[in-house]
């Protein structure tokens, strides 16, 4: 059985793609040029792109086109990722480094993020995450990680205010911080020995499609996280926000 116009057109595209005659960034033809060229209905072209896009091929912006995607390579999100963080508090070693760089693989160097810091009222999630009222003060703090320039991860942490007000941890000039949540606790006496984290898949939002560079039909891991020092939880992050065609998760589970 022959295969639908609109998959013909698609598969021609991707061949394209993956044989490098169509490179990351290049522009593809416009919906009237391959009007023309397959000789198909406007239909069925737009129908192929969106294939493309679905496949997480092609992106797509009004006014500007259909671009091929950048093929990033898949980052391992392994449990022992925050080991780097223990050591950095535990051992200072010489070379920087938190949980973020081990897992894309980079140097320090390579390290830079945005960062929005506001004071903020526990919801009823933050409340029941830090085990607080509603209304408790915390610290919001909203980054987006970026190696070597490229926007990576986005995360959205909050840390008690009675805990961190007033210290160089609510300083937004300290970030990037070797070793993270963990090296940054420890110097208030704070020392993390648990963290909690739950993985679901959503379709991003808008500004999170923006950001990421990921166009909108890329499904996202988010991870809400909890870090826990004897049993009290002393920050949470409602959504770390990562691209799903970037990433795997990978944990061992011993029976």
């Amino acid at each position: 059985m022959a295969q639908p116009r609109y998959q013909q057109i698609a598969d021609d595209i991707r061949r394209r793609i993956e044989a490098g005659v169509l490179p990351a960034g290049a522009p593809l033809a416009s919906e009237t040029e391959m009007v023309a060229e397959y000789r198909a209905a406007r239909e069925t072209v737009r129908k192929a792109m969106a294939t493309l896009r679905a496949e997480g091929l092609i992106s797509t912006a009004k006014a500007r086109g259909s671009f091929v995607r950048p093929r990033w390579p898949v980052r391992r999100l392994g449990m022992d990722r925050y080991r780097v963080e223990t050591r950095q508090r535990d051992e200072q070693p010489t070379e920087k480094a938190t949980s973020f760089t081990k897992d894309q693989g980079i140097d320090w160097s390579a390290y830079t993020m945005d960062k929005e810091y506001a004071e903020v009222g526990a919801n009823e999630q933050l409340g029941d995450l830090l085990n607080v009222d509603p209304g408790t003060p915390l610290l919001r703090r909203h980054f987006v990680f970026r190696s070597h320039g490229v926007p990576q991860q986005i995360s959205t942490s909050y840390l008690l205010l009675d805990m961190v007000g007033g210290t160089p941890v609510a300083d937004p000039a300290n970030e990037p911080w070797p070793g993270g949540n963990i090296a940054q606790l420890a110097t208030l006496g704070i020392t993390v020995d648990q963290v909690r984290e739950q993985v679901r898949t959503r379709m991003p939002t808008p500004d999170e499609s923006r950001i990421l560079g990921i166009g909108d039909s890329v499904p996202v891991l988010t991870i809400t996280r909890t870090m826990l020092a004897a049993g009290r939880p002393v920050e949470a992050a409602v959504d770390i926000v990562l691209p799903g065609d970037r990433v795997e998760l990978d944990y061992v589970i011993d029976l």
